[in-house]
Order: C-alpha cells, then sequence, then structure tokens
C-alpha cells in the first residue's frame, strides 16, 4: 500500500461541514452511522495516502456518487450506501489484520552459497569479465544479486522472460534499469554502451533468469564485455550453459564460450545453508529441523521451505499454539506440491 501522504491530500480528508437530513429514506440511526463510517474512511484515506477518488475505486462506487456521501448530500438511500461502505471498511481492516499475522520471511543471510555467488559478482566487476551463474531453484541467487546491486556501486540487475529474451527485449530492461532513455532501437545498444563508458570502470551487468535470452541477445552481452570493458553476469538455470556443450562445433558459441571467465554451478544447496535458513525460522527441534532439511534438499530449497514454514505458522496461529512438527506435516501436505517437488 502507499504510504506517501502529501499535504493535498490530508486537506481533501478534512470532515463535511454539514450531515445528511433526518427524514424521508434517512433516519437518525442511519447518520449516526453515517458519521462514524465518515471517521472510518478519513482514517484509511489519511493512513494509506488514498485520496477520495482512490477510495471511492476501491469501494466500487462512482466518483460523483461517493463525494455526495461523504460530503452529507446524498438524496438516496443512505442506509443502502452505508452498508457498502460499511462493508469495503471491515474488509479492509480484515486484510490489514491478517497480513499482520502473515510471518515474513528471514531477510537476506551471507550462506555459504550466496557468498559464492557474491565473490563470482565481484570477479566479474573487478575484472571486468563475463560470468555465467547457474544455480538450481530456490537457491537465492536472484536475492544475492539484489543484495550485490544494493552494496556496490555501478551494479545492474535486469530480469528477463519468454517476453523479452531477444536482442531488443533484453536492451529495454537494460536500459530501465541504467536510466538510459533512447527510443530509437537501433540505437539502444550505443545508448546502453555510451552510459557506461560515463560510468567508468567497475560497471557489472547482471542479467537474470538469463536462460530464456535468445542466441543473439548473449552475443550482443559479449559485444558490451569485449567493447565497452564491463562486466556482465548472466545468471539462470544450467539450461543457459548447456547450450554450449550441445553446439560444441557452432563457431558463434565458441566465440561466447572462450570470454566466460568463471563459471558457478550449483543444483542443490550446502546442507550447512540449509541448517541455517531452518534456524532463522527459529525452528531447533531435531525432527522439525530434518523434515525441513529433506523439504529443502527437493527442487524449489529454501523456497520451499519459506512457503511452508508461513503455512506452518499460520496453522499453529490458528491453535493458538508455536510450531511443532504436526503443523510443518500439515503445511506440506496443504500445499501439495510433492510431485512438483
Amino acid at each position: 500500500m502507499n504510504t506517501h501522504i502529501s499535504t493535498s491530500q490530508l486537506k481533501a480528508w478534512e470532515r463535511p461541514t454539514r450531515a445528511p437530513e433526518v427524514g424521508g429514506n434517512k433516519t437518525q440511526a442511519d447518520v449516526d452511522l453515517w458519521r462514524k463510517l465518515v471517521d472510518r474512511i478519513m482514517t484509511a484515506g489519511k493512513t494509506y495516502g488514498w485520496n477520495k477518488a482512490e477510495v471511492a475505486r476501491r469501494i466500487g462506487m462512482p466518483d460523483a456518487t461517493f463525494s455526495q456521501y461523504f460530503s452529507g448530500k446524498y438524496d438516496g438511500r443512505l442506509d443502502t450506501m452505508n452498508e457498502k461502505v460499511s462493508q469495503w471498511l471491515d474488509a479492509l481492516e480484515e486484510t490489514v489484520s491478517l497480513a499482520a499475522t502473515i510471518p515474513q520471511s528471514p531477510q537476506y543471510m551471507a550462506l555459504r552459497g550466496s557468498q559464492e555467488v557474491i565473490e563470482t559478482l565481484t570477479w566479474a566487476q573487478l575484472c571486468p569479465d563475463l560470468v555465467m551463474i547457474t544455480l538450481g531453484a530456490g537457491l537465492g541467487k536472484t536475492e544475492t544479486c539484489r543484495q550485490f546491486c544494493r552494496t556496490r556501486p555501478h551494479a545492474y540487475h535486469a530480469t528477463v522472460s519468454e517476453n523479452t529474451k531477444t536482442v531488443h527485449g533484453m536492451l529495454v530492461e537494460l536500459a530501465d534499469e541504467l536510466d538510459v532513455k533512447e527510443h530509437n532501437p537501433a540505437r539502444l545498444a550505443r545508448a546502453i554502451g555510451n552510459k557506461i563508458k560515463r560510468t567508468g570502470s567497475g560497471t557489472l551487468l547482471i542479467v537474470d533468469e538469463g536462460q530464456h535470452l535468445n542466441d543473439e541477445a548473449l552475443n550482443q552481452l559479449r559485444h558490451f564485455v569485449d567493447v565497452y570493458q564491463c562486466g556482465v553476469a548472466v545468471v539462470g538455470n544450467s539450461e543457459v550453459y548447456s547450450r554450449f556443450t550441445k553446439h560444441r562445433s557452432d563457431r558463434s558459441y565458441a566465440q561466447v564460450k572462450s570470454r566466460i571467465g568463471k563459471r558457478l554451478h550449483r543444483a542443490a544447496p550446502y546442507e550447512e545453508d540449509l541448517a541455517t535458513y531452518i534456524a532463522a525460522w527459529g525452528v531447533i527441534e531435531p525432527a522439525c529441523v530434518k523434515f525441513l532439511t529433506g523439504i529443502g534438499m527437493k527442487g524449489g530449497a529454501f523456497r520451499q521451505i519459506d512457503k511452508t514454514m508461513r503455512m506452518a505458522t499460520m496453522v499453529a496461529i490458528g491453535e493458538g499454539s508455536t510450531v511443532e512438527l504436526k503443523h510443518i506435516q500439515s503445511a506440506w501436505k496443504m500445499r501439495d506440491v510433492e510431485d512438483m517437488a
């Protein structure tokens, strides 16, 4: 939710100067309830930085109708409008209350596996060089890349997908991260290169989900390393590197492969990292640790533990107890991902 609140937004939530008049289809009880609902609306609007138009949209009410209702000038059935507004406010408060109980995942931790990623990214940035980081799902590669960019200057993290796997699609993602404004597709690569040159040495481009990139996009990254002397890290699953073993005789692949300065590949998490991650959830009972370790060794690793523990914690909260083995087992069963892991 947006919590930035401008002065104009606060002013917009001043208390109405008049109230609906009792009579016709408006009872005193309706008016009394309206006053209480107006107070709750004002509190919600100020708390989340919503203006009247945004509140009207969230309630599902036309702007003009909400304006009349809030100002006490609505001529229709006040009881009907009160009910609609009350339902929205109740749902909002219930959502906020539920969100407060949802357990938060552990913050970034300097695990052995994540430290290997940091070291590989550092190599790429300092040399500069082209590196490939291919890790199994759920091993924290993306969060580690984000942490690297948060703590290092001139490091940029772009994520590609099936929709942005081409040279142009990838360049658009990189341009967005580098804050490069160039609307001519033919000049986009050069504009990015010029930004790299202006930044100077130590620039690192991290391209996440690199398995989606087509061959031309990979070659474009090689071009950045060769021409602009920047570091490039292609991060993804093992598919991105396996292309080079399948096309040993392909000259274009050889050009890229010969420029890979370092490759980090790991399919499964270190057991010591699993132990640290499980401990970060506050789990110390041996049976629980063993069960979660088994989950962590499946496809998805830390992500599987995270999702299971979040659900297990909610189940335990619902029972008014702390997390036990039965809650973790129940959460894993409820997630129903055994055949997918």
